[in-house]
C-alpha cells in the first residue's frame, strides 16, 4: 500500500455539507470509496479534493478528474462524473450494462436507497485515476 497525501481544499467539506441527509451519507460512501482505491494504488502518491464544476472532484497527476455530486432535480440519486470526451463511460457500459446505470458518457448513476456497487465501481475509480496510463489500452486495460 502507498502512504498517499490527501490535499483537500476546506471548501469541498462545505459543499458537502450543505446536501441532504440521504444525499450526504451516500456521497460520503463514495468518498471513502475513491480514498481506500487511490491509497491502494501503487502509482499513485498525491490525490487532490477540491472543487470542480462546483462539485467534490478527484485529481491525480496521471488520470482523469473525477467528480461526485447529487442534483435537486434528480433527488433519489448521486451521481459519479467523467470527462465526458475520454474512453472511460463507453468502456464501463461495455464492461458493466447490467452492474450500472449511466447518464450519456458522462455519469455513473446510483440510486441513494440501494446499497453502493462498491466491487464494480473499484475498477471504475482506478481506470478513471490512472487514466492517462491506461487510455491507449484495450478496453482501458480492464
Amino acid at each position: 500500500m502507498s502512504s498517499l497525501q490527501l490535499l483537500s481544499h476546506p471548501e469541498v467539506s462545505a459543499v458537502f455539507e450543505r446536501y441532504p441527509e440521504k444525499a450526504k451519507k451516500k456521497l460520503a460512501q463514495l468518498r471513502t470509496l475513491i480514498l481506500s482505491v487511490a491509497e491502494e494504488m501503487h502509482n499513485i502518491s498525491s490525490l487532490e479534493e477540491t472543487l470542480a464544476w462546483g462539485e467534490p472532484s478527484y485529481k491525480t497527476t496521471i488520470g482523469s478528474t473525477l467528480r461526485i455530486d447529487w442534483k435537486p432535480k434528480k433527488p433519489h440519486q448521486c451521481g459519479m462524473y467523467f470527462q465526458c470526451t475520454s474512453k472511460l463511460i463507453p468502456t464501463f457500459r461495455i464492461l458493466f450494462p447490467k452492474e450500472l446505470n449511466f447518464e450519456g458518457s458522462r455519469a455513473i448513476l446510483l440510486p441513494l436507497d440501494a446499497p453502493l456497487p462498491k466491487e464494480v465501481l473499484k475498477p471504475c475509480i482506478q481506470t478513471a485515476l490512472q487514466y492517462h496510463k491506461v487510455k491507449h489500452l484495450l478496453m482501458l486495460g480492464l
